[in-house]
Parts: C-alpha cells; structure tokens; sequence
C-alpha cells in the first residue's frame, strides 16, 4: 500500500501479527523444541540463500525490460519480495527469542512440563494422546498443543493419576492423566 494512504499515527501491526503466528506472552521466552527450531531454522535458511536470491533475479529482468507500470514480473516480484522480508524478520525474530528445550534430556518424572507427551482418558472413556510444543510448533492435527492453549495449561505441573479441569469453546471438560512421557518429537 502507498504510504500515502495510511495514517501516521496509526498503530505499527508486529510482525507477529502480520504473519498470523500467536504473539508471544509477555516476558517468556519462545519455547520450542529441538525439532521446531530445527524446522524453522531451515526455512530461514532456505527464503534467505535461495527464494529471496532467484526472486531478486526476477524482478531485476523485469526492471530492465522497460514500463514497470504493466509489468507483472515486475509488480509480482517487488509484492513477493516484500512477503519473504516479512516472513524473515518474523522468523528471525523468533529464532532469536528461542528457549530450545529438548524433552528426551528431561530426567523421568510423571509432572507435565513443556515437552511432554501427556496420555488423557476424558469423562466418555475416549483415550488422547497430546504432545505440549512451542506456539510456532502447534498441530492439533497430530496432537501436537501449544504450551500457551487451554489444555496445555490446565495439563501443566499435574501429574499421572490427576484429574484436570479444561475449559474449551464446548464447556469444561474433565480429563484424567493416564501417562506421562517425554521423548523426541519429529
């Protein structure tokens, strides 16, 4: 957008407001573990010696072909580019404030800390099984919750055998702590 258009005493949206990750609780440190900030290293590393490299290439071709007014090389790439730099700043801003926090290097213990691996019996008898992971590392899909969600919240520092109570957009459920684990996430 033109900064024509904006208003100067707007408020500055953060980065990690733009890229739509979870903004970090005040005064914690980014918790991820061994694996996530591996993952997110490697994108860096890829948008930074790669991407970024061939889309800079683009848009200087598209530049020395004339009108840049009509030149959707051009319009694209200079778009495109402005997306990988956001996309760097974040994840460098990340990567910078990580806690790396390895859960195989935990001693055994049946409290849920950040890293584990929580097995849960819920009032039906239905068995799930979460892994508690960094806000960038989060995948219900795999059962993969953020240390920040609910249910990672209301799992923390319980223990095997405890009963928890999790307040969800459905109600409050109750959960019973059937096993804890700590071992390495992928």
């Amino acid at each position: 957008m033109n900064k024509a258009f904006v208003r100067e005493d707007a408020p500055e949206i953060e980065d990690d407001e733009e890229e739509g990750g979870s903004p970090l609780p005040a005064g914690s440190g980014n918790y991820m573990t061994p694996a996530g900030h591996a993952r997110m290293t490697a994108e860096l590393a890829h948008l930074v010696k790669v991407e970024r490299p061939e889309v800079v290439n683009v848009v200087a071709w598209a530049a020395g072909n004339g009108d840049r007014s009509e030149n959707g090389d051009y319009i694209y790439g200079k778009k495109r580019l402005r997306e990988i730099d956001r996309r760097i700043r974040f994840l460098s801003k990340r990567i910078e404030a990580a806690v790396v926090v390895d859960p195989e290097r935990r001693e055994s213990t049946d409290q849920v800390f950040f890293g584990a691996t929580v097995t849960v019996l819920d009032e039906s008898g239905a068995e799930a099984t979460y892994s508690i992971v960094g806000i960038d590392e989060a995948d219900p899909s795999r059962g993969r919750v953020s240390w920040i969600s609910p249910l990672a919240r209301a799992l923390l520092k319980a223990r095997e055998g405890d009963t928890v109570r999790c307040q969800i957009p459905g109600g409050v459920r109750e959960l019973e702590i059937v096993a804890v684990a700590y071992r390495a996430l992928d």
